[in-house]
C-alpha cells in the first residue's frame, strides 16, 4: 500500500487548482489524464521532497505551473516502471493475443 504523502491533507483545498490544470490540459488535446494521475505526479516527482510547511499557496503554484511536458516525461517513464504487461497474462491470453 502506498504511504501516504505530507501534502495529502491538502487535496480537497487545492482541488480548484486541480481542476484548472486539468482543464488546461483537456484544452491541449490530453483528455485521459485524470486528477488521480495529476495528483499522483505532484506527490511523487514535484513535493519528492516536501517542506514541513506546506503553505497552500505554494501547492497551488506548483499545480499551476505544470507543463504537459513534465508531466508526459513523468509518465512514460512511470510506464516503463510498470511491471511487465505479458507477464501477467496466461498463456492461453498470450497465444490468443498474437493470433
Amino acid at each position: 500500500m502506498l504511504s501516504a504523502h505530507l501534502y495529502d491533507h491538502y487535496r480537497k483545498e487545492v482541488q480548484p487548482a486541480l481542476k484548472s490544470k486539468l482543464e488546461e490540459f483537456h484544452l491541449l488535446g490530453y483528455e485521459t489524464i485524470t486528477e488521480d494521475e495529476l495528483w499522483f505526479y505532484l506527490t511523487k516527482k514535484k513535493w519528492k521532497k516536501p517542506a514541513d510547511s506546506g503553505r497552500l499557496f505554494i501547492l497551488v503554484q506548483d499545480i499551476l505551473n505544470v507543463k504537459i511536458a513534465e508531466y508526459m516525461n513523468f509518465a512514460t517513464i512511470e510506464a516503463y516502471r510498470a511491471d511487465d504487461f505479458f507477464s501477467v497474462l496466461s498463456e492461453e491470453e498470450k497465444k490468443e493475443l498474437l493470433k
